[in-house]
């Protein structure tokens, strides 16, 4: 693909920075500016490698850019749109990293001088870390990314962002915002919301049973933990951003565990027997998809418990 003279990463944390790097190993950029509002992430992000120049204004960071690539909270995603309107050209093209897409589109497009050079992503990857230090080359490598262009959006800018990715590694889908939005509300959202629930839960215990839970932290546990270790200012605009999509799903699931609670508690065994059942189906099919690290036992284990 034909390089990027001049890309402006407006926020440079886990996911832009890791794009930062991708994009300059690739050579696919010829300069990278970064915009944060901190001056120690700005002093760090240069200290990293992971930008060639850091400003503070939006509109400074967007003079001259053929690419700019929103990867601040959602919340504010369309403040920035509006506030490097003025040094924003209108043959760049601009996408975006968040994993909300509807509420993305409505917030950034007016703030544009040409909305069909907006490319909506959303690389489907990351860890529970977030600023520069966080970032990493290799970060997208053989994951998904899905991009969800509306019906004005210039194919041409939707194919150069689709080879970007694709330079990543990353395995690229086209939908419209709004079956992202329900998709992620499944795969993403409500798993973060049950698992910032249930270790909620287990910060409200007494002292005494807090330590024994940690003591004696099991696989299942900790990977909850991990997952409830996730940018709260990111979590908290993603719920609320997608709060219909999010609330249909934890509404099916609130009925399924009611149902597993009456199974329990009158000892009937076979709905829970067909339930767990069904889900080893589920990971197997999330596995041969190529979307889960698996972990061979260690010598002694049977490969049994997930724990």
């Amino acid at each position: 693909m034909k390089p990027f003279e001049r890309v402006a990463m407006m926020g440079i944390g886990l996911i832009n920075g890791s794009l930062a790097l991708t994009l300059k190993k690739a050579g696919l950029a010829g300069e990278i500016v970064a915009c944060a509002r901190g001056a120690g992430t700005r002093a760090r992000a240069l200290e990293l490698g992971l930008c060639d120049r850091a400003v503070e204004s939006p509109a400074e960071a967007v003079e001259g850019a053929d690419l700019v690539v929103l990867g601040t909270p959602p919340a504010v995603m369309g403040e920035i749109a509006a506030a490097m309107r003025p040094g924003l050209s209108g043959e760049a093209i601009v996408t975006d990293v968040a994993s909300i897409k509807g509420r993305i589109v409505n917030d950034v497009i007016p703030h544009l001088p040409e909305p069909r050079m907006f490319v909506p992503g959303h690389p489907v990857a990351g860890t529970e870390h977030s600023g520069p230090d966080a970032a990493f080359e290799g970060l997208f490598r053989r994951r998904r990314c899905i991009l969800t262009p509306i019906e004005d959006t210039d194919p041409a800018a939707v194919q150069r962002i689709r080879a970007m990715w694709e330079k990543a590694e990353s395995s690229v889908d086209v939908m419209t915002p709004e079956h992202h939005d329900r998709v992620l509300a499944i795969t993403s959202h409500l798993p973060h919301l049950i698992a910032y629930t249930i270790v909620g839960t287990v910060a409200d215990l007494e002292e005494e049973a807090k330590t024994e839970v940690f003591k004696y932290a099991a696989g299942g546990f900790t990977d909850f933990t991990r997952i409830a270790a996730s940018d709260p200012t990111m979590w908290r605009d993603v719920f609320l951003s997608n709060r219909e999509a999010v609330l249909e799903m934890l509404g099916r699931f609130m009925e399924d565990l009611i149902g597993m609670q009456r199974a329990i508690r009158w000892s009937q065994g076979d709905p829970l027997f067909e339930l767990f059942t069904r889900t080893r189906a589920i990971r197997r099919g999330v596995i041969e998809a190529g979307q889960a690290y698996v972990r061979k036992p260690a010598d002694g284990e049977n490969g049994g418990n997930a724990d």
